[in-house]
């Protein structure tokens, strides 16, 4: 099993490897479809729409929300095409992190002229045990 920075790099990779082919201005599910595609090609566990539980004063309402990717089981993947990321899309990874006892998310926008300037990676009690 790969190390959970070496998931994020090749997450990462891919994103840049659509963002050049594609480029930016298409929806946010186009990315989703194609990341997912090029990350199962090379051996990754993705799911894609990932319903997620939320607990709440003592209730469990299933389905609460979804995740766009989550890879190898561990990598949160939030998907934007969004002329600029803000301060709430980066709230809103970091509470599915939480929500989901997950360590590691990526927020990668692909409407910026490159993809560099779209990658976010946000740690959530981040500890490196694979």
């Amino acid at each position: 099993m790969l190390d959970i920075n070496d998931v994020s790099a090749a997450v990462v990779g891919e994103a840049i490897k659509v963002h050049r082919e594609l480029g930016p201005g298409l929806l946010e599910s186009v990315y989703e479809v194609v990341l997912a595609a090029g990350l199962q090609r090379s051996g990754f566990k993705v799911a894609r729409q990932v319903p997620v539980a939320i607990e709440y004063d003592g209730l469990r309402l299933e389905g609460a929300f979804r995740v766009d990717l989550l890879v190898d089981d561990r990598l949160v993947v939030e998907i934007k095409a969004v002329e600029q990321l803000t301060k709430v899309h980066a709230k809103q990874l970091l509470t599915y992190l939480r929500l989901m006892r997950q360590p590691v998310g990526l927020l990668l926008n692909f409407s910026g002229l490159t993809m560099k300037e779209g990658i976010r990676r946000l740690v959530n009690d981040y500890r490196s045990a694979g």
